[in-house]
């Protein structure tokens, strides 16, 4: 059983100078560190670079030692994500100092749900009060008159002369190069005047429009459910819009196991399965190749059945 220790901070201003000291120990000792540095808290922990190599690393006891909860979670939708996620791999969560030091944040007793839930909370408020407080400054100084934000790159004639230039024919990179901007700053003054709209031309009155194309009609979803195994694969390394079905399926629970009820269209259960194919490389759990054969043949039984609908297709594999 192996100690992990994980820091994080949320801009490139910001340092980890103190979860290092408060981490120090551990450090000297040898304790392997993994770190998401300019990092905001919003982002789920789950797609945190340094947070899943750390879960890669991790095996069945290991210890999660941060310097403080808002490293890892600043709501309660994260505590109970992030939890969930550590209970099944087995792994438990210490922070370093303070009161909640004696407390395993992963274990599944009511009491400690109870207060890690009173936590996170509390860690929520924090955050929605320091939004709060920064948009009531921003608000003071724009009322007192002050310019808020970084310089302009461009003075006024500058700026008219460039649209100028851009509607003679100037490419935008072109124009980035000659005032030494970035290409975004350009298009951002573009924009700003209309420069790089579309001209309306009228529709003649002896034409008449041509009728619009009909729209493609959705693809029909299939229910089918996801293995736990490839669920916790996929939400490290799963592509957007494998990641919103997961986040819209339906946990089924089986024993001790799990599995996620996703309604999708056939292509993005067909995605899914390749984005799991690393599960069947060698080395890999035999849990994990037996979710993804599973997975396989549910996918092939709705796929034979849309081929040859005359065929009798059984009872379905998700049931």
């Amino acid at each position: 059983m192996t100690d992990r220790l994980y820091l994080r901070h949320s801009t490139d201003k910001q340092t980890s100078a103190r979860q290092l000291h408060a981490l120090d120990a551990l450090l000297k000792s040898g304790t392997p560190a993994y770190e998401d540095p300019a990092t905001s808290s919003r982002t789920y922990a789950i797609n945190r670079a340094g947070f899943r190599r750390l879960l890669d690393d991790a095996a069945v006891g290991d210890t999660i030692r941060i310097a403080d909860a808002a490293r890892l979670f600043r709501s309660t939708k994260d505590v109970i994500q992030i939890r969930e996620v550590l209970q099944r791999r087995g792994l438990h969560l210490h922070i370093a100092t303070g009161a909640w030091s004696g407390f395993d944040l992963a274990a599944d007793d009511p009491q400690t749900k109870l207060f890690v839930t009173m936590l996170a909370g509390v860690l929520e408020f924090q955050r929605d009060m320091i939004s709060e407080n920064t948009k009531e400054g921003v608000a003071a100084a724009a009322a007192a008159g002050k310019v808020l934000g970084r310089p302009a790159a461009l003075d006024e004639d500058q700026a008219d002369e460039m649209v100028d230039a851009y509607r003679e024919g100037a490419a935008v990179k072109a124009l980035a190069r000659r005032y030494g901007v970035a290409p975004r700053t350009i298009r951002r003054v573009l924009d700003a005047v209309g420069a790089r709209d579309l001209p309306t031309d009228p529709v003649p009155l002896n034409d008449t429009p041509a009728a619009d194309p009909p729209l493609p009609q959705p693809a029909a979803a299939v229910v089918l459910d996801l293995p736990g195994l490839l669920a916790d694969h996929l939400r490290q390394t799963g592509d957007a819009a494998v990641h919103d079905a997961l986040q819209a399926g339906r946990i089924i629970r089986r024993g001790q196991g799990h599995s996620v009820r996703i309604a999708a269209p056939l292509v993005l259960h067909q995605a899914a399965l390749k984005q799991c194919a690393a599960l069947m490389g060698d080395g890999s759990a035999s849990a994990g190749r037996k979710a993804y054969r599973a997975y396989a043949d549910r996918i092939a039984a709705v796929t034979d059945a849309s081929l040859n609908p005359a065929a009798p297709i059984g009872k379905d594999p998700s049931l």
